[in-house]
């Protein structure tokens, strides 16, 4: 049984890439956008405490006594590290590892698959 789906070329990988990169980003920042002015806000008092006496105290009872506010704080720095850990491996290896180019491999097979019903068909498809 063969298969009559081409392999695809390092172009279409390396839009894919690119393209989950940009993603990754775009959901950093909306998470800054929507989540940290709300958790900040919620917080307000707290933070007022630790401009005008910064102990460690102060700042573990802040987080302690206003826990969505900072699980909203810690998701979004979390989530903007990982991905700098993440771009930063990429960047550090010289390019992506080959573990990740077969992974990318599989999903532009797939995205051929599906063909333009794909939402991103147009974007990694010549």
């Amino acid at each position: 049984m063969s298969n009559n789906i081409e392999q695809p070329c390092d172009r279409e990988i390396q839009k894919l890439h690119q393209l989950m990169t940009y993603g990754r980003w775009i959901a950093v920042v909306s998470a800054w956008i929507l989540i940290v002015p709300f958790a900040l806000w919620d917080m307000r008092e707290t933070i007022q405490l630790c401009i005008d006496y910064c102990t460690w105290s102060s700042i573990r009872l802040g987080l302690e006594f206003h826990p969505l506010s900072a699980l909203g704080l810690s998701f979004s720095v979390g989530f903007a590290l990982s991905v700098l850990v993440w771009q930063s491996i990429n960047i550090l290896q010289g390019g992506i590892s080959d573990k990740q180019r077969y992974y990318l491999s599989q999903q532009v097979q797939k995205i051929r698959q599906k063909g333009k019903k794909h939402w991103l068909y147009r974007w990694v498809i010549d």
